[in-house]
């Protein structure tokens, strides 16, 4: 029987990437969205994947999420927390709002969608949790204090949460993707992203493919010497 896999923000961009490249793999996928019913209605339409429409932020919210996925495709044995949002701004001009609500989804998501899972994990004494974090929670960002506190916060959980799932067979992990030619980037001025890609050793922005496949090797059997680590996809940007 195939293993379920779970994908926060799985419809767009690197989210969207990492479910099809989980489902090529073999695995049952489902894609968790936030508010775009329009975009989650045509990636369902295109690729077979189920979306279920949740807040991260939100823990109960998670909970009942969780559950349905469950009902539907059974226990959730690999969960990609994926889903983030930005609110980017200089820290004199930052609202309590802008920060509170990157941290509540960057962050507090992560909590609010490992914990509902984390029993059932120790108890099959199988888990995989990965968590796509950034090269900005490493090296930080000017204008996203925000962002950066809470995706370096996503790289200490990580490891903590990984010496506790070690003897139960479940690997706790981390992906920081550089800039990836998503979307979001795309709509970025071709100035700008010209010299964004002049910092990038490689010469090119990422693929949200690349992503995707770092994601599949971390959720399979071969990967389950890996624990606690933080898997650096930037285009040799930034080192760790």
């Amino acid at each position: 029987m195939s293993r379920t896999a779970l994908v926060t923000g799985g419809t767009r961009g690197i989210g969207a990437a990492i479910s099809v490249g989980l489902k090529e793999a073999g695995y049952n996928v489902a894609a968790n969205y936030a508010g775009n019913e329009e975009a989650a209605k045509r990636f369902t339409e295109e690729t077979g994947i189920p979306a279920f429409r949740w807040s991260v932020a939100d823990y109960g919210a998670c909970a009942a999420g969780i559950a349905q996925v469950e009902a539907e495709l059974g226990p959730v044995d690999v969960l990609v927390n994926n889903a983030g949002i930005t609110r980017d701004a200089m820290f004199h001009k930052m609202t309590p709002e802008q920060w509170r609500e990157v941290i509540d989804t960057n962050l507090s998501g992560v909590f609010n969608m490992t914990h509902p899972l984390w029993s059932g994990m120790r108890e099959r004494q199988f888990g995989r949790v990965i968590t796509i974090s950034s090269i900005n929670g490493q090296k930080g960002q000017m204008g996203q204090a925000n962002y950066s506190a809470a995706k370096a916060g996503d790289l200490g959980f990580t490891k903590a949460l990984a010496q506790e799932g070690a003897r139960a067979g479940i690997t706790v992990n981390a992906i920081c993707p550089g800039y990836i030619a998503t979307d979001m980037v795309m709509a970025v001025p071709e100035a700008v992203r010209e010299k964004i890609v002049a910092q990038i050793p490689v010469g090119r922005l990422g693929e949200a493919a690349e992503i995707a496949r770092c994601v599949v090797f971390l959720a399979s059997d071969e990967a389950g010497f890996i624990t606690g680590s933080t898997l650096t996809a930037n285009g040799g940007q930034y080192i760790a």
